[in-house]
């Protein structure tokens, strides 16, 4: 008889989890949900010292029908945020966890910005704040209170929203005038340190490099792909998948095809789902093989 059962990797030592991934490596399972190499998130020094709520996922510029449509897909409450007085001046988004007697918020807060909001009169981007836990009489939570799996699931999704809701992702959103007064946010997220996400898509992008055609000139440099083109030196920015170029650290702006990239469709990745690490790599065989390049509006920035 075989006994099947979920399994997590917050439960397990580091060494058995990489056991799991070579092992799975090693046979091409693809997971359907990421689940050997599922991201885990650890109470920090930060959330014990404040107690009651993380600041974690703070302080970020999210357009705010994706964000909406994310917490939706993965069961969370939201309302929209509009451009007219309705009593509120945030929202929270919720979820409840009915077999742990808690709810789970994230805060979220207005932009007032002149013209950034739908016909509908609803805004086009939010910030964000903490993320806090209460049970069911209402009282907040300390968060050492809350069970690992449970912090760990909940940190997850909020990652997620941040991760595909943020501004920093849009490689347009600052050629396309953006909100001037969050410039400086779009610059640091694009191309700053990696959250839990992009260090998973690191690690998997360090076992997949060497075994790529174009491993002679690509190399990880830290938090980007660095690919040496034959006219110049690029760094994908293994998070936001932004672009930038050697020596002055130009920004080359590539807006993503629809589609699947005949270069990726066929290479083994072990789970589904991703579409950052799609990103990461189709930009990689495109700029390998830079003097092929027939779209004007990139070889205009390549070459200027």
């Amino acid at each position: 008889m075989t006994e099947v059962r979920l399994w997590h990797p917050i439960n397990s030592e580091v060494s058995e989890v990489l056991s799991w991934r070579n092992k799975l490596e090693e046979l091409q399972i693809k997971q359907a949900l990421k689940q050997v190499y599922r991201e885990v998130y650890i109470l920090t020094d930060a959330e014990i010292n404040t107690k009651s709520y993380s600041n974690r996922m703070a302080a970020h510029l999210l357009k705010q029908h994706q964000f909406n449509a994310l917490t939706a897909i993965r069961g969370w409450r939201y309302s929209l945020l509009g451009a007219y007085d309705d009593g509120r001046d945030g929202e929270v988004a919720k979820i409840a966890l009915k077999e742990h007697g808690l709810e789970a918020q994230f805060w979220i807060n207005e932009i007032y910005a002149d013209d950034a909001f739908n016909d509908a009169g609803i805004w086009d981007y939010v910030s964000t704040d903490q993320v806090r836990f209460i049970d069911e009489s209402g009282e907040v939570k300390d968060l050492v209170e809350i069970p690992k799996m449970v912090l760990s699931e909940i940190m997850r999704d909020v990652d997620l929203f941040v991760g595909v809701a943020s501004v920093g992702n849009d490689p347009e959103w600052r050629d396309n005038g953006g909100l001037p007064q969050y410039r400086d946010y779009w610059t640091s997220y694009s191309f700053g340190d990696l959250n839990e996400v992009a260090k998973t898509r690191k690690a998997i992008l360090e076992k997949l490099v060497p075994r790529l055609k174009i491993n002679k000139v690509a190399t990880i440099d830290g938090k980007f792909l660095k690919i040496k083109g034959t006219k110049r030196v690029y760094k994908i920015h293994i998070g936001s998948t932004n672009i930038l170029m050697e020596p002055n650290d130009q920004y080359l702006c590539i807006v993503p095809a629809r589609g699947k990239d005949k270069n990726t469709q066929d290479l083994f990745l072990p789970f589904e789902g991703d579409r950052g690490l799609s990103l990461v790599l189709s930009k990689a065989f495109l700029l390998a093989a830079d003097d092929k390049i027939d779209d004007p509006t990139i070889l205009s920035q390549i070459n200027g």
